[in-house]
């Protein structure tokens, strides 16, 4: 059975998630990709403020298509989140402590999810048109040059999500692929 959660992503919140957890997730939540993150990190860099709080706030790793007539967004699909770990550990450092994407995430930001109560949630790639019903409002709030890989913020209810790594750094994909192992021998 999923849990339900509200946002903000507190670092009680995060703690209490565990790898493997289904979770249906309601709130504000901010979208970004590579474009996105590299101009905020040299923001940061810079000694600028990011355009909106990142204090315990979480990023879908999305670049959504135009919303057609009726339509709150387009198609809403996860991306690789590999693109964005050479950012995430600036990011959780400066208070953002959810993600949301797909994929396998390097050591360094696992490192960085333990040091700062991180959770990274697992959307299901190839269901963006899905993933796009849960979203209720979408606001572009900084980078409109970058398209679709600009930051927005969206508020979304029980959107489905998988914790693939939790604060722990305890990771679904390792011990998914172990367990299988361990049961096929």
């Amino acid at each position: 059975m999923a849990k339900k959660i509200t946002l903000p992503l507190t670092e009680e919140l995060a703690r209490s998630l565990k790898a493997g957890d289904e979770v249906l997730l309601t709130g504000t939540i901010y979208t970004s990709r590579d474009a996105g993150h590299k101009r905020m990190c040299e923001a940061l860099a810079r000694g600028e403020e990011l355009p909106f709080d990142p204090k315990d706030a979480t990023i879908y790793y999305v670049g959504p298509t135009p919303a057609k007539p009726g339509q709150v967004i387009g198609s809403a699909g996860p991306t690789t989140s590999g693109r964005m770990d050479a950012y995430a550990p600036t990011m959780m450092s400066v208070g953002a402590r959810g993600m949301i994407g797909k994929g396998a995430r390097l050591s360094e930001v696992v490192d960085a999810m333990k040091k700062h109560s991180g959770v990274y949630f697992g959307a299901i790639g190839g269901a963006g048109a899905l993933l796009a019903k849960c979203i209720k409002s979408a606001e572009l709030i900084a980078y409109e040059d970058l398209g679709a890989e600009a930051l927005r913020k969206l508020y979304v209810e029980d959107m489905p999500l998988v914790v693939i790594i939790d604060s722990e750094g305890r990771n679904l994909y390792e011990e998914g692929r172990a367990a299988y192992l361990a049961e096929h021998k």
